[in-house]
Parts: C-alpha cells; structure tokens; sequence
C-alpha cells in the first residue's frame, strides 16, 4: 500500500504547530505496518541547510497556475527511513517563516496543483493521497475535477485530515476563480469550494475527499455542531450521515518526549517522584522562582489566544496567583495575556514565572518540573500537550473538550481511578475549582501516588492511531 502524506510543514524541517509533528511521526508508525508512506513538502527556506544540502533534484517540469505558467522542481531526501520529496519554487517559499503573506491562496493552489503534477514524474505512485488541513485541501478538488479523466489519477483516492477548522483558507471568489481557472458555474457551491461567496479550501477537500477525517473521536462529533463547527457543521453533517468522517486520536512519539533521554533535563526519570521533584527545584532556581520542592507547580506551555482558555486565566489571576502554587508560563500569542504574565511576575516573581518566547529545551524542563499542567482550552482538536504531560508524570488539569475529554481521565478520590482534573462549562470558576481540586489532592501523597501510577500504565503512542488509519486506507481502497 504506497501512501503520499501532503503536508505544509513536518518535523524536523520546519513547525509553526501540532501540525508538524504528527506529519514527523506517524509515517514511522505506518511503516511497522507495511505501508509505503512519503511525504511532500514545500521547500521553504526555513529548512536547515544542512538538509537542503543532502537534496537531490528528482525531477523539473512546468505547472499552469491559471494563465500562469511556473517553474516546479521536485527535490528528495531520506531520513529516518522515510522518503520526503520537496516542491521547490523560490518565488512562493523562499521566504521566512511558512503563512501569513497576502498571496497564501496562490502559493498553496501553487503547492496543490504541483503535487499532483509532480506524480507521474516520481518513482512512486500513491494508492491514495493523505491531505492534511486547508493548505492541501485543494488537491482532492483538483484531482476529481482536472485529474481523474486520466488513466494515471484514475485510480488514485484521496483522505483529508482536519487539524483544526478555525484555519480554512478562505479567499476571494475572483481571485479562487483565477488560480484555478475556473468559471462561475464551475465555481458554484455543488462543486464544493464556494463559502458565502468566497473560495474556501477546506471546503474543498472536506467535500471532494473520498473519507474525512479529524484528530480525535469527540472533536469529530463536536464539528458537527454550530458552536465548533466554524460554519462547516452542514457540511460535516453531511459528511457523517455517509460514513465520511471518523475521529483518530493523534499520537505522541514516545523515543522523542522521553524523560529517561531528554538531555534537557537536570536529571532523567521516569516514575520517580523524588527525581521529579528535583528537576523542580532546578527550574526553581534557574527561573529565580523560591526553591521548595514541597511547592506544587503548573506549567503552561501554550500560544496565548483565547483558543487555549487563556481568557479564563486572565478572569481568576487573582485568584490563581492568591493559591498556594507556583505558575511558569511558556509561550507567545495576543498582547493582553503576554502582558498579564508578565505584570505578575513582576509583582510576583517567587511564584510566577512569565517567559514570552518559545523554546523547546525550556517547554521539556517545565513538563519535567510541573506538578501539574494546564490546558482550560475553549475547544482542542486533539492537543499534545496533555499526552506530553503524562509522559513527564505532569498532571492534567483540562476542559473536557476534543482529544482532552478523550485522553484525560477525571481523577475520583473514593475509587482511585483517573489520570488528571477536568471541568466541562467554559467557565472561569469551573477552572479554578478544579486547579483547587488538584491541589488539595497533591496534599494527599497516597492520592497524588495513585494518580502518577495510574498515568504510567497510560500509552499514547501511535500504535494504535497507525492501525485505525491502515484500516481507514483498506476501506477507501476497498481491499
């Protein structure tokens, strides 16, 4: 079975999200299963040299973008035992960082249409191909459309992987017209890719893929709503009612989040307690927070948006900072949460740590140092940081939304059973009554110990997630 993952960004060449990790580690997984999985990129120029270096051209050849005619070279390149092949057009991704330009609806129909282009000029041909979120959505839309007539594409299926909805690629129709060189009627909603008037990419793959899929089993069911379903809900409906969207859970990738061989920390564990508490008392130190192992810690690593319940946060500060904790904070995001972190570690500075940035040798220590880990997220396709956090023995303290609700298990005192804390209305004070639930639990060393060991026997590796996806492939190829 030859799968083709289609993808904006992959680990380890370039990560602006979760995006990029999963397109690093599940082709492994899927391999174990003996399928032939590759993976096509862009070539942007936030790629390390010292992989742009190793590249070999595959082949160069011509794609029509409209009444554009641009040059497309396919580059390759082996690591880790997987096969990546790169779209290289320096006009498009020779530039830095991966999204945010004015022309991102012509670099990506750009990338979409090359991919396709680029088949029949590989040593590979894919029995399916995987698009993964807005920036492939196109290609299902285009292989139906422009590619599927040719005995080449006829055979070739299609599945799309939402990451998250919020993100569509939604552009303007005249525009979306041009690029892809099609006419009103072409364009109309039947076809797929018309959105109040605009073009819509995700539409397009979420309407021309052969299966949909998503990152967990409840954020498939809570697209369907219109709460989460970012305008999209009727179309996933839709989808539904035939069989055409089901939820895998993402994975970890348990060689790289492994305490036991994080060089970035003070000292490895896996299940002990007392070395966990050390690498707190090292982050203590090293963040000028006080030095006491006894003080419990949360750590939140996360973008700084409302996405991440960080309005809530901002709600119950007062509050949070009045407990008997310590809070260390990683990551970027809009101006009003930066500054509240910062302005409380100002005034705080023993017990709050603010580091605006992002670093991912600081993230590993806060997992290790953290008693607990925050995520109060307003909806979370599947989320990392909470499978992160279980590998750290860090426990979760989560809004029981998306791949949190299908990871987090609510800890009972009477039974012993569960693996973190949860609340479920979006609520500021639901949040903090679970953040005092926590700590009254870390007080109670039996119930913290139960806990810790009920997270050790937790696996959220990709074994799992890999074999739902082969039996995915199987059905849409009908074998």
């Amino acid at each position: 079975m030859n799968i083709l993952f289609a993808a904006s960004e992959a680990v380890p060449f370039v990560k602006s999200g979760g995006l990029a990790d999963v397109i690093g580690s599940l082709p492994a997984s899927l391999r174990h299963h003996h399928v032939d999985v590759r993976i096509i990129l862009p070539k942007y120029a936030d790629i390390p040299q010292h992989f742009r270096d190793q590249m070999e051209t595959a082949s160069t050849f011509s794609v029509y973008l409209g009444w554009r005619n641009q040059y497309c070279g396919i580059q390759q390149l082996e690591v880790n035992g997987i096969h990546y092949y790169f779209v290289d057009n320096e006009f498009y991704f020779r530039r830095n960082g991966l999204y945010g330009y004015d022309d991102d609806a012509e670099r990506f129909v750009y990338f979409s249409r090359a991919v396709l282009e680029a088949l029949p000029h590989l040593d590979f041909k894919p029995d399916i191909i995987h698009c993964h979120d807005w920036q492939t959505g196109l290609i299902p839309y285009l292989l139906r459309r422009n590619y599927s007539a040719h005995p080449f594409y006829a055979s070739i299926k299609t599945v799309f992987t939402i990451h998250n909805l919020r993100y569509q690629g939604r552009y303007n129709r005249k525009l979306m017209q041009d690029l892809l060189g099609i006419d009103d009627g072409m364009f109309a909603e039947g076809n797929g890719i018309e959105y109040y008037g605009d073009g819509n990419c995700m539409k397009a793959g979420l309407t021309h893929a052969d299966k949909v899929t998503t990152v967990s089993k409840t954020y498939a069911e809570e697209i369907k709503t219109a709460f989460f379903g970012e305008g999209m809900e009727g179309v996933l409906q839709e989808r539904s009612h035939h069989g055409g969207l089901v939820g895998i859970l993402n994975g970890l990738d348990n060689e790289q989040f492994d305490p036991m061989n994080d060089p970035n920390l003070a000292e490895p564990y896996r299940n002990s307690l007392a070395k966990k508490r050390r690498n707190k008392s090292a982050l203590q130190a090293e963040l000028g927070l006080t030095v006491d192992e006894r003080i419990p810690m949360i750590g939140l690593v996360s973008r700084l948006v409302d996405q991440k319940g960080l309005d809530l946060i901002q709600a119950v500060m007062d509050e949070i900072v009045a407990l008997p904790l310590q809070l260390v904070v990683l990551g970027t995001g809009e101006g009003r949460f930066e500054h509240l972190f910062k302005d409380k570690a100002y005034w705080h500075s023993d017990k709050v740590s603010a580091n605006i940035t992002f670093s991912d040798g600081l993230s590993r220590k806060i997992y290790a140092a953290s008693d607990m880990f925050l995520m109060p997220s307003l909806f979370e396709p599947c989320g990392l940081g909470q499978l992160i956090a279980f590998r750290y023995r860090s426990v979760p303290i989560v809004r029981e939304t998306g791949g949190l609700k299908d990871t987090v298990i609510p800890f009972n005192a009477a039974t012993g059973e569960g693996t973190g804390f949860t609340f479920y209305e979006y609520n500021a004070h639901e949040m903090l009554f679970a953040i005092k639930r926590a700590l009254e639990a870390y007080k109670d060393e039996a119930a913290w110990t139960a806990i810790i060991k009920n997270i050790s026997k937790t696996d959220f590796g990709w074994e799992q997630s890999a074999k739902q996806y082969v039996a995915l492939y199987k059905q849409v190829l009908g074998v």
